[in-house]
């Protein structure tokens, strides 16, 4: 559990970003542009890559690939849970005319469409943060090319 604290605290601070970004959004009212969310994966990918720098940093020469790959994959679970649950709450208790925005831009006939959205929410944020995670540990993972 203590080499999960990291990866933990740093996935709670990018889903606090991520809702901080979706209600300045909601505030001027974008938020059912579903363009806007493509900034949810430079949050995601910069909090991603801070949280296997620092893995790197306090592991040192104990830093391996798989523990940097879980660094990764840990938080951007972790922020990517925090969110969906926030926005599953805001589209039924906060806002409950959201969805029906939404679906009046981008779906008309779909019977289920709030599972939908939830759904879609969670699968980006998790695809996100696998290949995101695979591509920032080219970046961090040692090369057996260097002649010693």
């Amino acid at each position: 559990m203590k080499n999960l604290t990291l990866p933990i605290r740093f996935g709670i601070v990018t889903s606090a970003v991520l809702i901080a970004y979706f209600l300045i959004l909601s505030l001027l009212g974008k938020h059912t542009n579903v363009f806007y969310s493509l900034f949810n994966g430079v949050v995601t990918g910069f909090g991603i890559y801070e949280t296997i720098k620092y893995a790197k940093l306090r592991l040192g020469k104990d830093f391996s690939y798989g523990k940097g790959f879980m660094a990764g994959i840990t938080m951007g679970f972790v922020a990517t849970l925090l969110f969906t649950i926030f926005f599953a709450f805001y589209a039924t208790e906060l806002n409950t005319d959201f969805l029906a925005e939404l679906s009046k831009v981008w779906a008309r006939d779909y019977a289920n469409f709030e599972g939908i959205v939830f759904f879609t929410v969670a699968v980006m944020g998790f695809a996100t943060t696998l290949v995101l995670t695979l591509s920032f540990m080219q970046l961090f993972k040692t090369s057996n090319n260097l002649k010693k």
